[in-house]
């Protein structure tokens, strides 16, 4: 007698949603997010997934929201851009002290971060962002110098008797935001005529001490 041309799988349903689930817990950067999708808003919702792909909420990024932002009414760039910076402070406070461990975020730049219609900042790109006890384990590095302290935008420094990188950060999230978000923003360039306001001088002059 012939065989059939084909056959019904043996495999049951719920081994091919294990695999799934299984591959999707093998990236990091959808963990991260699962795990912080109720405790935070300002990390990027999961819509849902097929396989090992995910979908999270569709929104403007990097220079992208940076070119719609100066391209608006001078007076709406304004009162748009300290709503954001406020939204990038909440997010820093939030990181720092709102969770067991402070979570770190070691590649600050403007196209990992994108904003919601309320002007709200999220984290779109979280691969760099480390809760403490694991940036702990990546700073504690042998060194000669603390040029080899540094992991992306998160340094600590180093001990020269014990040859070793300090495993606490140096930095903060909130120096680095300064140093390469708000002072392009805040930069007497880009505000032009109003950089000589006295409150664009003492906002100028606070970005600076908080970067430093």
């Amino acid at each position: 007698s012939s065989s059939p041309l084909w056959r019904w799988s043996s495999t049951p349903p719920w081994k091919a949603e294990l695999d799934s689930l299984w591959a999707l817990l093998q990236q990091e950067e959808y963990t991260f997010f699962r795990v912080l999708q109720d405790l935070s808003v300002h990390v990027a919702k999961v819509l849902g997934s097929c396989g090992h792909f995910y979908a999270v909420e569709y929104l403007s990024a990097g220079h992208t929201w940076d070119q719609n932002i100066f391209s608006l009414e001078e007076v709406a760039v304004s009162e748009m851009v300290h709503r954001i910076a406020l939204s990038f402070l909440d997010m820093v406070s939030h990181f720092d002290n709102d969770f067991t461990h402070k979570l770190h975020l070691c590649d600050i730049k403007p196209e990992n971060f994108a904003i919601r219609k309320d002007l709200t900042v999220v984290a779109i790109d979280v691969d760099m962002a480390f809760f403490e006890p694991k940036m702990r384990d990546l700073l504690d590095q042998n060194c000669s110098s603390d040029d080899d302290c540094s992991f992306f935008d998160c340094s600590s420094r180093c001990d020269p008797i014990k040859r070793r990188c300090s495993p606490r950060r140096h930095n903060s999230n909130l120096q680095v935001i300064c140093e390469k978000i708000f002072r392009p923003w805040f930069s007497p360039t880009l505000l032009g005529p109003d950089s000589k306001l006295p409150l664009q001088v003492e906002l100028q002059r606070a970005v600076q001490e908080c970067s430093e």
